[in-house]
């Protein structure tokens, strides 16, 4: 499938539940490939912040994003209308520091976004597929995660959290193209024995009685009593146990599961917005749900590399030879990379075409030629530094220079009519020029040469 964008520019206003601030969002189309960018247009230079699981600070009942001084509170609903309408490109300008919680669920972003329109893009998806069973469980709240392989996404959420009101509650979306009309309109809900606990905490200063689904499990009296009595008015609220405050019914006989379920696809989408997988949770919650994308992205990085990346030859290269002479200073016969296909801020592959013609096949073993394993890792060394002189600007101005190989390992030979498909991964993220990458070199879908590169970038002399 191809990446997708909104038509147009869609603007929400409405308050945030926890900080109860004003906010008006701008949603609006981006290039392919760019992914989904928050932009606070408040504060100086308008600073933007990846839609990553690694700018989470937060998730004490919602989960919040920040980079270097910007901060955005409650985008999971949000990321999950998104993520529900398989938007893979967006720009979202907010001009405060929380997403209005609306309703308390994704319905109104959804609609907005249906009624806008859908643009599809050149880029194919980009998709994060599990290839193993993972399982994960916290002792503490007992919450547990269970990711299975599968060729699509699909969820089941189970609740229980009273033996009498949320006890075996269970929620199932087979289809993302089901989100709209089967998990949209589900509200945020919470007990009433927890409101005051809340409020001590400084949160929900935004909620209400229209945009929250409070379950009374327990008798209330006291303070917590008054408070509720003095904020929405006496005839407006009952406490009779089992019933909603606010006196109104649930959309679905299991909204709360439903809304879990909700939750959990906004947070997922922190992972990829287009998980491959089929996910089984009890009980889960933002602080849950995060440790688990965290421990996914780690188990999957390291199965990844493991797996050849597929390319299409049929589609054009994200650098061709030309190209990359324009940032390397290597040229023939000492150019040995021929084509970059993927450039991500963490990761490169690219291609070597192992011609019967090259200058070395005439030295190295010519009655059974065999492309020697230095050069392998050569090779493999000239991918890293397009991925290093990626993070520069006029990276024709500065030169790679390798310090260090570590684990090398040549574990099949190479011949002429072979294709090397190498992939590149950030060990550490890129500090004062210095670059620790582990690389693997793949024929015909197996490893043929891995190691661990060390390289610094430097201005030319």
């Amino acid at each position: 499938m191809r990446q997708q964008t909104i038509s147009d520019e869609i603007q929400i206003s409405g308050f945030g539940i926890h900080t109860g601030k004003e906010s008006t969002l701008i949603l609006s189309p981006l290039s392919e490939n760019s992914g989904i960018i928050f932009q606070r247009t408040d504060l100086q230079g308008k600073p933007k912040i990846e839609a990553n699981f690694k700018n989470v600070i937060s998730t004490d009942r919602s989960t919040c994003i920040k980079k270097n001084n910007a901060e955005v509170k409650t985008v999971e609903h949000l990321l999950a209308a998104i993520t529900g309408s398989q938007i893979d490109n967006l720009l979202i300008q907010i001009n405060n520091i929380e997403v209005p919680i609306l309703d308390g669920s994704a319905k109104i972003f959804t609609k907005k976004i249906k009624e806008i329109g859908i643009t599809k893009q050149n880029a194919k998806k980009n998709y994060f597929k599990i290839h193993k069973k993972i399982f994960f469980r916290d002792k503490n709240s007992g919450s547990s995660y269970l990711v299975e392989p599968s060729n699509k996404l699909s969820i089941k959420v189970e609740l229980s959290y009273n033996p009498k009101f949320l006890n075996n509650q269970i929620a199932v979306l087979e289809d993302i193209n089901k989100f709209g009309e089967e998990i949209s309109e589900c509200r945020t809900f919470s007990f009433l024995h927890e409101i005051e606990g809340l409020v001590n905490k400084d949160l929900i200063r935004g909620g209400n009685l229209n945009n929250s689904v409070i379950i009374n499990a327990k008798e209330v009296k006291g303070e917590t009593k008054d408070l509720l009595i003095r904020e929405f008015g006496e005839e407006n609220i009952t406490f009779e146990k089992g019933k909603l405050l606010n006196k109104q019914k649930l959309r679905y006989d299991n909204e709360p599961a439903r809304h879990k379920l909700l939750d959990l696809i906004g947070d997922f989408s922190l992972l990829s917005p287009n998980l491959l997988a089929k996910i089984t949770c009890f009980k889960p919650g933002h602080k849950n749900n995060f440790e688990f994308v965290k421990n996914l992205n780690n188990i999957m990085i390291e199965e990844n590399r493991k797996i050849a990346p597929v390319i299409n030859f049929d589609e054009k290269p994200f650098y061709d030879l030309n190209q990359i002479k324009e940032i390397l200073p290597h040229r023939e016969p000492f150019l040995f990379i021929d084509e970059i296909r993927e450039l991500g801020d963490d990761y490169i592959i690219g291609i070597k075409y192992v011609k019967k013609e090259e200058d070395y096949f005439k030295g190295h073993f010519p009655n059974e030629p065999i492309m020697p394993g230095v050069l392998q890792l050569e090779t493999m060394a000239q991918a890293g530094g397009v991925l290093i002189l990626s993070t520069v600007e006029n990276p024709q101005d500065y030169l790679t220079f390798f310090m260090k190989i570590d684990n090398a390992k040549f574990k099949k030979k190479v011949v002429p009519g072979d294709t090397i498909i190498f992939r590149l991964n950030l060990i550490s993220p890129i500090r004062r020029g210095l670059c620790h990458m582990h690389g693997k070199g793949f024929v015909n879908g197996e490893i043929v040469v891995e190691g661990d590169l060390l390289a610094q970038i430097a201005k030319k002399q």
